[in-house]
């Protein structure tokens, strides 16, 4: 008996790894709450229940899956051309803050319609020029860009308080770090009386657009291209360097919309607590739709069902927070093993391997 790779591309693979992450992830959740005494059937009824069983849980789960979405989108765009991007979170940082400084310090010189518009153009574009860093650093010198992007995260959240705290602080806070509430201008649209916001839109449209550009453009095809084989692709004469920076400018604009939705569609301020990890999120949601754009919102909703999910058991069955970070690792778990079966297999005797 031993391990071999498998020759041979398994059917259906992207649905196969996505049912196999998630059993792990249900599987191991309800080990969880069998050792807390709970029985997993009623927790999971809970969780179902509480994310998809009223029109007010179905909006919280979407609010989720709008950031979870664009992040996914950022993560897949990158590696369809095998450029890791672990930098989603701090692009997401950037886009707040983009849009924060739009908000606050811009408007003010715009027509109201305007307003939007700027905040949305800032946080794609501040998103963009932070994934430049990590563009250039590969391109130029060889610097692995898990390392850059992963790092760089740190130094933008680091920023993002230093102007929370210190020179965008709201002096009329009573204390609580944190930046003045922005212009109603620039609040984008919600649906109703949900906190479902206009960057729902944007995120369809978004994972549309990437779609199209991929599957049906020369750009997309020379990304994915250079994806398969980079020595191939200089080869042919396609400027890969370039390639870089158009893709990365890409994936840092999609995380930047992300941030700037979160900050002018949920919060209206930039805060400490904007940031609870959508970037890192991601790149789950990019790896379970097998890096495939159309197929990102879809598993955004269902990580956003897990995440809203969770938080109802913590009110419902006073199950500690905890429990929906354990589930989100339970996922990312599920979906390594996912890939360890769908490359790798059984084999037993010798000169079979073939298969």
């Amino acid at each position: 008996m031993r391990i071999v790779r498998r020759t041979r591309p398994i059917r259906y693979k992207a649905l196969v790894t996505a049912l196999l992450a998630v059993g792990f992830a249900l599987a191991a959740g309800a080990l969880v709450f069998a050792g807390q005494g709970v029985n997993p059937l009623e927790a999971y009824a809970v969780m179902v229940s509480g994310a998809l069983g009223s029109l007010n849980g179905l909006a919280e789960v979407a609010v989720k899956a709008v950031p979870l979405t664009l992040t996914g989108l950022s993560v897949a765009v990158a590696a369809t051309m095998l450029l890791w991007n672990i930098g989603a979170e701090g692009q997401f940082v950037w886009g707040a803050i983009g849009a924060g400084w739009a908000a606050l310090y811009l408007s003010p010189f715009l027509p109201t319609a305007l307003v939007i518009p700027a905040c949305l153009l800032c946080g794609a574009l501040a998103g963009a020029l932070w994934a430049m860093i990590p563009a250039a650093l590969r391109v130029r010198y060889g610097v692995s860009e898990i390392l850059t992007t992963l790092l760089l995260n740190y130094v933008a959240i680091i920023f993002m308080e230093h102007l929370y705290f210190g020179p965008w602080r709201d002096p009329m806070a009573f204390g609580f770090p944190g930046t003045p509430t922005f212009p109603e201008a620039s609040w984008l649209p919600r649906l109703g009386k949900t906190r479902l916001h206009l960057g729902a839109l944007v995120a369809v449209l978004a994972a549309a657009g990437l779609h199209l550009l991929l599957a049906r453009t020369k750009w997309g095809y020379r990304i994915r291209v250079t994806g398969r084989s980079g020595q191939a692709a200089r080869y042919a004469g396609m400027n890969t360097s370039r390639q870089t920076y158009a893709v990365m400018a890409t994936a840092g604009a999609l995380a930047g919309l992300a941030g700037m939705g979160e900050v002018c569609g949920i919060h209206y301020l930039i805060r400490e607590g904007i940031n609870p990890g959508y970037g890192y999120d991601g790149i789950i949601v990019a790896c379970l739709a097998g890096l495939r754009p159309a197929l990102v919102p879809v598993y955004a909703v269902v990580l956003g069902t897990f995440l809203i999910g969770a938080d109802r058991l913590q009110s419902a069955m006073q199950l500690p927070s905890s429990i929906g970070l354990v589930l989100e690792g339970a996922l990312l778990l599920g979906l390594l093993a996912a890939e360890a079966v769908t490359r790798f297999r059984i084999a037993s005797g010798k000169g079979d391997d073939n298969v």
